[in-house]
């Protein structure tokens, strides 16, 4: 029998493990625990569509070689406070993978679902991405091996696997982001629960009501007020989940890709962001800071322009683009505190760089 996915990536996310994820993100532990029961087979279902797309399991499979050996380091990683470089890497990885509205729209769902918020979520799932990544090169690495053949086989045989570790709340968001379209009758059948659930409960507690129906004897009152309890229930339930599908739903339609005149901006900010860290990983000493001065300034120049291309879009659109920035931004400061933070480079660096974050922060403000 095939291994089941969700079950192998969750078995390496111990009580620990999350404990220590909570703690790098500055979340609540037990807020992070319960998101990841979603988070995990939902990157999964938005893997498994990448998968069906032309080129997409090579992707995958290159992914994954990245990763291979990187879950024995993960731990310590996160103890020495390599988080934000995890965090940007994998929030990279995910965008690159899914697209930037794939990406926006998992993270909305994340959101909505757990409660966590747009940031929050947009960050365990970049923190996520690697681990789901590393486990799948660790399971293919000792069986069939990391190539688009094997990838594609994979995630075809987990589909049952994917959609029935996805809680009913969440997968009725999901549906209205097209990821779960390449689950296919599985995807259905784990969304449609809920709703059965909900009429089920509806015509018991009719039933109930009927003219006729004994009430007298002590068990059939317990019955008589437990049905239409249930009922309320799962109407409540229905109708909490409703709006926010709808406004999935809305977001995801008017965002669209985050394009001006042919420009996926989502993927230039990235793009960007990369460049930049690169050109501040190089500095060490004065003479490399001032080396790096021009490219920080061409960097401040390229995001000042796509600043003024962002503010064309529409509010979900620019909620598209905060999604890819936000899990981004602890690296960069981190990164730009480090470099500041070397002998007489302040003195070089710091007015580009404070221009540069400041820049940065408008895009999402």
């Amino acid at each position: 029998m095939a291994a089941n996915l969700v079950s192998l990536v969750m078995q390496y996310l111990t009580p620990d493990m999350i404990e220590r994820i909570a703690a790098a993100l500055g979340l609540d532990r037990n807020k992070v625990g319960p998101a990841i029961t979603g988070a995990v087979p939902a990157l999964l279902a938005a893997f498994n569509n990448t998968a069906t797309q032309p080129g997409g399991a090579q992707k995958l499979a290159d992914a994954a070689k990245q990763q291979a050996g990187a879950l024995g380091n993960l731990a310590s990683m996160l103890t020495a406070g390599e988080a934000p470089s995890l965090l940007e890497k994998g929030s990279q990885m995910l965008s690159s993978l899914v697209g930037s509205q794939n990406q926006y729209g998992l993270t909305n769902a994340i959101a909505r679902f757990t409660g966590l918020g747009q940031s929050a979520s947009g960050s365990l799932l970049g923190m996520l991405a690697p681990i789901v990544m590393g486990t799948i090169a660790q399971h293919q690495g000792t069986t069939h091996g990391l190539n688009a053949n094997s990838i594609a086989s994979l995630f075809a045989g987990q589909k049952d696997n994917i959609a029935a570790a996805l809680p009913s709340g969440l997968g009725s968001l999901l549906s209205g982001t097209g990821l779960l379209s390449s689950l296919g009758d599985a995807a259905q059948t784990a969304t449609a629960g809920a709703n059965e659930a909900m009429r089920q409960a509806s015509r018991l507690s009719g039933a109930a009501r009927q003219p006729g129906t004994s009430t007298a004897s002590a068990p059939s009152n317990w019955l008589y007020w437990l049905l239409p309890l249930a009922a309320a229930a799962a109407l409540l339930i229905y109708f909490a989940v409703r709006p926010t599908q709808e406004v999935a739903q809305q977001g995801v339609t008017q965002a669209q890709n985050a394009t001006v005149q042919g420009v996926d901006l989502g993927k230039q900010i990235t793009n960007n962001i990369t460049s930049l860290r690169t050109t501040l990983d190089g500095v060490t000493d004065v003479p490399s800071a001032k080396a790096a001065l021009p490219k920080l300034q061409e960097a401040t120049a390229q995001i000042d322009k796509t600043g003024g291309e962002v503010v064309q879009l529409s509010a979900e659109q620019r909620k598209l683009i905060a999604a890819v920035i936000n899990p981004l931004m602890p690296a960069v400061n981190q990164l730009c505190d480090k470099v500041l933070a070397i002998p007489g480079v302040a003195e070089v660096l710091k007015p580009s760089v404070d221009t540069l974050k400041s820049k940065l922060t408008a895009l999402v403000a």
